[in-house]
């Protein structure tokens, strides 16, 4: 390999970075399932020391169609093995004209379940519940819907939209020992964290108020909504609630296709979140990311102790091009997130298991490229990735 004098080593860090993201992007985000659209990330988890990652996929073309939930698995976050889909559309009632985002939520007795928004025969978001046939199969591979399904759906009497009622979040414990769960929708242009509470995980009562609202947000997707530590880096359980904790709540715009979040307080006496002020609550808010990346869902792992965030980098290419090409869309890498110290935004950095990636480190004296266009030629490389630190 031979390396020229060119642009600047800051230059040269923010390519080789962009190389490396391109190269685990593929590696990460297709997940080895092959061709065809993947979509929104949902119900990533950790269950009997397996990561599990749940993805919106269309088997049949690059295109929306009618998505399943792909499964993956790892030990490591970084390689993945895909199984069959998790649940395909089937029920009537329930899924029948798909299966949409939502979540993973893992029960007081240490079982996972599923919980998300079918389209039913009516084309109406109705919420689905899904269980794992065998508990005892760390992999989860077979998974059987709740015969009550659905168990969230819009009604005459509680007057939700019916084309704008989707992606359960991680549902959590309250104080009272009730679950709740918060849904995204909207009234015209407010939009609406819709917020549902259940003894069972079966028979749910929609709240006389939502979580939280804003004006002139337009339809809330994929919320997500977590507790993060104020003096650690560490991560705590979704259901963490009292003193060292605030809040987040990340939403995800329909109308603008990207995510923000507000760092505030959840009050558990009157089930409402609260930003905290001069958190900005609409799309001039704060991002994980100021690229493509949407729809983006966290999970707590509980064995590392660390709150591991997902997210989709959404399709750029024009829809006839990404159609040719034969797949679109792909995971981002993972990234550790905590509170930064001022306690007003987030800090985040890719999980420290990419670094497993690289080997054969190979150390040269310091040379000195006097000329444009002058080489050095380092022996003994021959990855198809290569990153240079100066």
């Amino acid at each position: 390999m031979k390396m020229k004098r060119g642009p600047s080593t800051e230059a040269w860090k923010t390519r080789l970075w962009r190389r490396l993201v391109d190269d685990l992007l593929l590696k990460l985000g297709r997940c080895n399932y092959g061709d065809y659209d993947t979509v929104d990330d949902e119900g990533p988890m950790i269950y009997k020391g397996i990561y599990h990652l749940f993805y919106q996929y269309n088997p049949d073309g690059a295109d929306w169609g009618k998505i399943v939930w792909a499964h993956s698995t790892s030990l490591d976050l970084v390689n993945w093995t895909p199984h069959p889909p998790a649940i395909s559309p089937s029920q009537h009632d329930g899924d029948i004209n798909g299966c949409w985002s939502g979540s993973t939520t893992i029960l007081l007795d240490g079982k996972p379940v599923i919980l998300y928004t079918g389209v039913d025969s009516q084309n109406r978001q109705v919420q689905v519940l899904a269980m794992p046939k065998n508990i005892s199969d760390p992999l989860l591979i077979e998974w059987v819907k709740s015969p009550l399904n659905p168990l969230m759906a819009p009604t005459t009497m509680n007057k939700i939209n019916a084309s704008s009622f989707r992606d359960p979040t991680t549902a959590w414990l309250g104080p009272d020992g009730r679950w709740r769960v918060i849904i995204g929708s909207k009234i015209n242009r407010r939009g609406l964290a819709i917020l549902f509470t259940s003894k069972d995980f079966v028979h749910w009562i929609k709240s006389q108020h939502p979580l939280h609202f804003a004006e002139n947000t337009g339809m809330w997707e994929c919320p997500d909504f977590f507790p993060v530590s104020t003096n650690s880096q560490s991560g705590v359980d979704t259901s963490m609630v009292g003193l060292g904790i605030k809040d987040v709540l990340k939403l995800s715009l329909d109308e603008t296709k990207h995510d923000y979040y507000t760092i505030g307080t959840y009050n558990r006496d009157k089930d409402i979140y609260i930003p905290d002020k001069g958190s900005v609550d609409n799309d001039s808010g704060l991002r994980y990311d100021y690229g493509k990346f949407y729809a983006s869902k966290t999970f707590y792992d509980s064995v590392k102790q660390l709150r591991i965030l997902w997210g989709w980098i959404n399709e750029s290419l024009p829809q006839p091009e990404y159609v040719k090409q034969g797949w679109s869309g792909v995971q981002a890498i993972p990234r550790r997130i905590w509170l930064d110290k001022s306690r007003k935004q987030l800090v985040q950095w890719p999980i420290s298991e990419i670094e497993m990636l690289r080997t054969n480190q190979v150390y040269l004296p310091s040379t000195l490229l006097m000329k444009g266009g002058s080489t050095v030629e380092i022996s003994s490389i021959t990855a198809a990735q290569v990153s240079f630190f100066f």
